[in-house]
């Protein structure tokens, strides 16, 4: 099996997200470029659900490939959105992109910005980029402007629609995307008792989330913690 590493990776990824309830039924989509100019890329394909996901059953997806030549394995607001990102930008080596409950709360507020009120929110301190430019569900130029959106961040925040992280493996974008849905949880939670939030200062944020981009090793260990959990459990995501 090609890239057999990379897809068992993403594969441990998908049901994981699963298992928390942070994907959207079979909506959402996890990538990975597996070719040197990022444009050859892993999709989980179309209409399977993301419990039953298998690293055979990622599809090989060249971004440059005219929209014909596209299976019908796969969603097209999948093939848009996630090869505008690795058409244009190399550096997005993985995409993960979803609708989970807290992430998309927070893109639904007017304001969407997220406070520093715990040291996840901090992680994301100035550290996310937020559109919101909404124009449909991420087809043609739709998926082409959001690609000039992210800039020099890993995490967007994609207004009235989601969130999705980019990155230079699996491990780190599954790490910033969980981790983000966690702090927007605490702070919508936060929001919800309608008392005053405790905001730390800018220079308490910034030494925070540093903290965090130092912390060895995390993200690794993450996924590896993860992956131990479903092979005791004989799960077959890695067929």
């Amino acid at each position: 099996m090609e890239h057999s590493e990379q897809r068992r990776q993403l594969a441990a990824a998908l049901r994981w997200t699963a298992r928390l309830g942070m994907n959207e039924g079979i909506a959402n989509h996890y990538s990975l470029a597996v070719s040197p100019d990022g444009k050859k890329f892993l999709l989980n394909p179309y209409g399977t659900h993301w419990l039953m996901m298998k690293a055979s059953d990622l599809v090989e997806i060249d971004a440059d490939a005219p929209e014909n030549d596209i299976g019908a394995d796969i969603d097209p607001t999948a093939v848009a959105i996630h090869g505008a990102l690795h058409r244009h930008l190399p550096q997005a080596r993985c995409v993960m992109h979803l609708h989970s409950k807290y992430a998309t709360a927070l893109a639904a507020l007017k304001d969407p910005t997220m406070p520093p009120i715990d040291q996840n929110t901090m992680r994301f301190f100035n550290r996310v980029a937020i559109d919101d430019g909404f124009d449909g569900m991420g087809l043609g130029d739709e998926a082409e402007r959001l690609a000039t959106r992210l800039g020099n961040r890993s995490v967007m925040l994609m207004g009235q629609h989601g969130v999705l992280v980019a990155g230079k493996n699996v491990a780190d974008c599954f790490d910033t995307i969980y981790y983000f849905e966690r702090a927007a949880e605490t702070y919508i939670t936060a929001l919800s008792t309608g008392r005053e939030l405790n905001i730390a200062s800018d220079a308490v944020a910034e030494k925070t989330a540093r903290q965090w981009e130092d912390y060895p090793d995390f993200a690794d260990k993450h996924l590896s913690a993860i992956r131990a959990v479903l092979d005791k459990e004989g799960a077959d995501y890695a067929q």
